[in-house]
């Protein structure tokens, strides 16, 4: 079983800025740290968090709270569109599958 890594609170930050002034993409800052895409992600989103409670003030909780709630939902739409895009590619009766079989 593979042991899980931790990093420290000073690398994921390093690792966030990177991302926000580098130009370059997540995935190629993900590789070149050797961790996960979905781990730096994360971060990210907990970034943005941590600053969106430093300028909310009383109502950072709620807003807080909507934002996970709007990332988790938004993720979920994205993995059903994908999930949609794949069936349609197989999807009998198309017409390029009409064509390739002339």
């Amino acid at each position: 079983m593979k042991q899980q890594r931790r990093f420290t609170k000073e690398f994921e930050d390093e690792a966030v800025r990177l991302v926000r002034t580098s130009g370059r993409t997540q995935r190629e800052i993900a590789e070149d740290l050797g961790v996960g895409l979905s781990m730096l992600v994360g971060w990210l989103g907990r970034s943005r968090d941590r600053a969106a409670e430093a300028l909310g003030g009383s109502t950072a909780p709620d807003v807080t709270a909507e934002l996970k709630r709007l990332r988790r939902e938004n993720e979920i739409f994205r993995q059903e569109r994908d999930i949609l895009k794949r069936t349609t590619v197989f999807s009998p009766g198309r017409e390029a599958d009409k064509l390739q079989a002339r």
